[in-house]
């Protein structure tokens, strides 16, 4: 998949992911990467961008199985964010597969 297609969507998709609950960041890449492929290495400073802009809270949880995890959480902001950029991405693939109709794959 084209690279820069992937870049535009991922906050949409790490948003998205948070809205069923939180995760881990692992788990959040891990989620990510089974739907596309994308570099674990973009996923991290992208999660630490949303923290900062406010969209995403973090915090740590002890694990079973090791160190503690850094655990993210959407923020109401995040939530509101995550709808405006859903609607955004809904239109906009109207607009291109409208392109595409009657053209045969």
């Amino acid at each position: 998949m084209n690279t820069q297609f992937k870049k535009g969507v991922l906050e949409l998709c790490a948003l998205t992911s948070l809205l069923s609950g939180d995760k881990y960041g692992y788990e959040l890449a891990d989620m990510l990467g089974k739907k596309m492929t994308v570099a674990e290495g973009s996923v991290y400073p992208m999660l630490k961008r949303l923290q900062s802009e406010g969209y995403f809270d973090s915090y740590l949880k002890e694990s079973p199985n090791g160190p503690a995890r850094k655990y993210y959480r959407i923020t109401v902001k995040g939530v509101d964010r995550q709808r405006i950029l859903q609607e955004q991405w809904f239109e906009f693939t109207e607009q291109v597969n409208s392109f595409f109709e009657g053209v045969e794959k």
